[in-house]
C-alpha cells in the first residue's frame, strides 16, 4: 500500500506501508518438530487463539500456504 508522509508544514512525500512481518519458530506437536514461518502480528494472534494446527489448516484451505 502506498501513501504520503505529511510533515508539520503539510509537505507531502511518498511512502510505502509495509506489513508487520516476523520470522517466528513454532513447535508442531503432532509432527514433533519446529517449523519456521514468516507471519504477521495478526497471524501470531490468530495462532495463539486457534492453535497452530487449526490455523495452518485454515490457511491451507484459504490458499495462503500450500
Amino acid at each position: 500500500m502506498v501513501g504520503n508522509n505529511v510533515s508539520h508544514s503539510k509537505k507531502r512525500t511518498r511512502r510505502i506501508f509495509q506489513p508487520n512481518l516476523f520470522d517466528k519458530k513454532f513447535y508442531l506437536a503432532e509432527e514433533d518438530r519446529w517449523i519456521r514461518l514468516k507471519v504477521s502480528a495478526k497471524g501470531i494472534r490468530i495462532i495463539n487463539k486457534l492453535g497452530l494446527e487449526r490455523a495452518l489448516k485454515e490457511a491451507r484451505s484459504k490458499g495462503y500456504i500450500q
